[in-house]
């Protein structure tokens, strides 16, 4: 130790002394006692102990007495001297007792060896324990991989926005570079976290009439490549769940699922109650538990992407995730809205030939199902081996969907993808539909119910474009979807599929290569991309389903080459629209008027005709265009 330290204590303790010492007469000073003591503790006690080593005083004395003869004053004052100096020794030991000792403290590695221990007791002795310790580190390894990814987008995207550029041309090649490496970056961090990030994936791959075509083709893979979970969690999933061994449920059951998707898996399976083939829909053992979570981070993303890029608000679509899932983790829900959709279209076969199926039991996490197995609808080759009429199964889309879209009480299927649709052969004469194949509806969690108001304007606004009329289309357009006048040709172009020219003044005709090329050309535009945005952030979440859906059939049409033309399923779409605004007519009829009296009858005459003529005018333009795309594609061939 240094002597400073020990100063004040030095002299506080002589100060208080008994003793008296004589500085001037004694060998040592005050700065020899503090330098001397200063040099170590331990010399101090060397020194006290080679002076006290002798047996007494009188030995002392007679050992310096042997040195030389001294006089009796002399030896006094030896005797004093060493007197003095055994003191001040006394009162240096009181000193060092008196003096804080710093606390003895455990080696660092001491103490991480201890808790290390402890943690392995824990994870050994302790299954929630153990989940607990898992959990902790997959949840920092969750935001860990949002994180980074977030800062290298936001880098990447600050970067190149802020840069100079010498053209046009080098700033969107630029920008298309910087598109594909941050939609890159962001795969790689959606397949990393799994769950509900491949179905934020999945939503950001079918807006193809919002992101640049470097998002949403990058998000493709995420339709059919999603993470598989263990059966052996799955398993004891069911155990806890259900109370029941799996052994005394399923008589067998494949391992290896058919189908995985975002939140759930489907195994085929066997019953041991009656040896019946099923499809069980297993969610994902671990993704309740982190989905509180993900909702956070993915809306914090969105927040953060707002205030550093204020013109690129995406916040609707955290906002919708955190609606709609919750819901969708719930397969009682589905079970109700599977056989509430069975139950309505079994009156509507003909037209739609549609087949849901059926539930045998249902729990928060586990549904037990009809297995029904198909093709997709887009595969050609499947149709033409099995001789199914493409127009056919365009048409029966379309019945399906508007249907669902201007149906009271109904519902909209809110996911309405390639991978939930599927196609299968049936022999013609066992059929109950008039068609030699069905349509299968798969995934029911989530549905939607539209407004009145707004369907009844969504059908007006329809009919609008078919009449030309642009005065009533911004009318009922502005109507349904609560938007500006600036905003209606964007609409009206989002919900057509059409350039900005073809859906304000000819949304009938056919929609050729060009006008897709010109379209998708119209995306690399910074200020359509930005009125894009404000768009759908100012439109109700209802009316995003119906552009999801209307991309959707629109999608499947063109991947179906129907041989008459998309028109049809304009058509098909029209005729629905006539009818929901004849429903209503009549409503409106009975309200204003007193039933059976002359202006309730006259009102009621006139919503008829308004009808039929609708009617009469669809049916001429379905045939005529259809009559034209049979001579087309005859004179071509």
């Amino acid at each position: 130790m240094k002597s400073a330290c020990f100063k004040p204590y030095l002299f506080q303790a002589l100060k208080r002394s008994s003793t008296p010492l004589n500085i001037q007469q004694s060998t040592l000073s005050y700065k020899s006692i503090i330098r001397n003591y200063s040099v170590s503790s331990n010399n101090l006690h060397n020194r006290y102990n080679s002076l006290s080593s002798s047996s007494s005083h009188n030995s002392v004395f007679r050992n310096l007495s042997k040195q030389q003869p001294q006089s009796q004053s002399q030896t006094q004052f030896n005797f004093r001297k060493f007197s003095t100096f055994r003191v001040q020794l006394n009162e240096f030991k009181k000193i060092e007792e008196s003096i804080p000792k710093p606390k003895t403290k455990l080696k660092g590695h001491y103490i991480g060896f201890g808790l290390f221990g402890l943690l392995i007791i824990g994870l050994t002795a302790s299954e929630d324990f153990r989940h607990r310790v898992v959990s902790a580190f997959a949840i920092v390894e969750r935001v860990g991989v949002v994180t980074v990814a977030s800062i290298k987008c936001f880098y990447h995207y600050g970067k190149t926005l802020n840069g100079k550029y010498y053209s046009e041309e080098e700033y969107q090649s630029e920008l298309s570079k910087c598109h594909k490496k941050c939609a890159l970056i962001t795969l790689k961090a959606l397949e990393c976290n799994g769950g509900i990030y491949i179905k934020l994936g999945q939503h950001v791959s079918a807006m193809t009439y919002l992101l640049p075509i470097e998002w949403t083709d990058t998000m493709i893979p995420l339709q059919n490549r999603c993470p598989e979970s263990d059966i052996e969690d799955i398993k004891k999933m069911f155990e806890k769940d259900t109370g029941l061994k799996f052994e005394e449920y399923f008589e067998e059951i494949d391992p290896v699922p058919i189908g995985v998707a975002s939140l759930a898996q489907v195994h085929i399976a066997k019953l041991r109650e009656n040896g019946e083939k099923v499809a069980v829909k297993f969610q994902h053992p671990s993704l309740m538990e982190f989905v509180p979570l993900d909702i956070f981070l993915t809306r914090n993303v969105f927040e953060w992407m707002k205030k550093i890029f204020p013109d690129y608000s995406l916040t609707w679509l955290g906002d919708e995730l955190q609606e709609s899932i919750y819901v969708e983790l719930d397969f009682m829900n589905e079970a109700v809205n599977a056989q509430k959709t069975a139950e309505y279209f079994k009156n509507y076969k003909k037209l739609t030939a549609l087949k849901v199926p059926k539930v045998y039991e249902a729990r928060k996490r586990i549904l037990v199902m009809e297995f029904i197995s198909g093709s997709r609808l887009d595969d050609l080759n499947y149709l033409e081996e099995h001789n199914i009429s493409r127009s056919e199964v365009s048409s029966c889309l379309s019945n399906i969907f508007n249907n669902m879209i201007f149906t009271p009480g109904v519902g909209v299927h809110c996911d309405p993808h390639g991978g939930n649709l599927a196609i299968r052969y049936i022999d013609p004469s066992k059929s109950d539909n008039n068609h030699n194949f069905e349509i299968i509806l798969y995934d029911h969690g989530l549905y939607r119910n539209i407004p009145n108001d707004m369907r009844v304007n969504y059908a007006k606004f329809w009919l609008a474009l078919i009449d030309k009329d642009q005065e009533s289309m911004r009318k009922y357009g502005k109507a349904f979807a609560c938007i500006t006048d600036e905003q209606f040709p964007l609409l009206a172009a989002s919900i057509t599929g059409r350039d900005f020219e073809h859906a304000m003044n000819d949304v009938t005709s056919v929609r050729n290569n060009d006008e897709i090329d010109k379209m998708a050309s119209s995306l690399l535009d910074d200020n359509v991309i930005l009125d894009l945005m404000k768009l759908l952030a100012t439109v109700p979440r209802i009316v995003l389903l119906i552009l999801k859906t209307n991309d959707l059939t629109r999608h499947l049409d063109e991947s179906l080459h129907n041989p008459l033309g998309q028109e049809r399923t304009f058509f098909i779409m029209a005729t629905y629209c006539a009818k929901t605004v004849y429903i209503e007519d009549c409503k409106e009829n009975d309200i204003k008027y007193n039933r059976w009296s002359f202006n309730w009858i006259i009102g009621g005459v006139k919503a008829w005709w308004r009808y039929q003529s609708r009617n009469i005018q669809l049916t001429t333009y379905d045939l005529l265009f259809t009559i034209n795309n049979i001579r087309t594609k005859y004179l071509f061939n």
